[in-house]
């Protein structure tokens, strides 16, 4: 390996770990307000995340921690989770700054768009499934207990059922990101993603079926908005991309 390689590489590297550290600092300066005893914001946090269930069970319920630690550490990783997601604008812009100077200019007008619309299309689904799904589930499970049991829920169970709701409706949300990729790049055609649609229907119902509760409303609320997305993935396609033909993204490569 000549020097010049060498030096490419390990400044490469140094990029790679000054994004990373800015990452962490952008990180750890929103999870530190959450967390400081004086504020302590990560108890009300859950409290918000609660809402959903709280508004659905009979007044004056509560749910309960079976765990020692859970009354605090359930919030700590509540307070994370919420630090993430306000942070990863910026972390995103660290990715984006580290991968853009070898990036084409087609390559940047192309992805940086691609970072934006994906990031929102994934708060928009943690959004949807808060507001609307959240609180449809939520009723039916408490109108389908019988009279004799008292509904308390498991703070740890809750949070681990929220939190794999909130990444299944975020990364559904992310399907005309997914439509408009596939079509740039020219592994899949806009007739074939039509001629498919059948089967992309019957599959969001199976992923449905899989990730959430089961019952049909809940199964609804994720498996229409996934074939709802599809064909605005579809639109997006035809109107935003000039899609490249597969032999000819082949023969550029070689």
């Amino acid at each position: 390996m000549s020097d010049s390689v060498k030096d490419t590489f390990v400044s490469h590297l140094v990029e790679l770990r000054n994004r990373l550290v800015y990452s962490l600092l952008a990180f750890g300066a929103v999870l530190l307000p959450l967390v400081t005893p004086p504020w302590f914001l990560a108890g009300k946090l859950y409290d918000i995340l609660a809402l959903p269930m709280m508004d659905a069970l009979p007044q004056g319920s509560k749910m309960i921690a079976t765990g020692v630690i859970a009354p605090f550490f359930i919030p700590l990783k509540i307070a994370m989770l919420a630090a993430f997601l306000v942070a990863l604008p910026f972390i995103l812009y660290q990715l984006w700054m580290f991968v853009a100077p070898g990036l084409y200019k087609h390559e940047k007008r192309f992805v940086l768009p691609l970072i934006v619309s994906s990031t929102l299309l994934f708060f928009v689904g943690m959004a949807f499934c808060y507001f609307f799904v959240f609180k449809m589930v939520f009723t039916f499970i408490a109108q389908m207990a019988p009279s004799s049991i008292q509904v308390s829920p498991d703070i740890e169970n809750y949070f681990n059922f929220i939190l794999g709701m909130f990444f299944a409706f975020g990364l559904a949300f992310e399907t005309p990101v997914v439509v408009v990729v596939l079509v740039a790049t020219g592994l899949v055609s806009i007739e074939t993603l039509r001629e498919v649609r059948r089967y992309v229907i019957v599959g969001a119902f199976v992923v449905a079926a899989v990730v959430t509760p089961p019952d049909v409303m809940s199964q609804l609320a994720l498996a229409l908005p996934l074939c709802i997305l599809y064909e605005i993935g579809i639109l997006w396609a035809r109107f935003f991309v000039t899609p490249k033909p597969r032999d000819e993204a082949e023969s550029t490569v070689a």
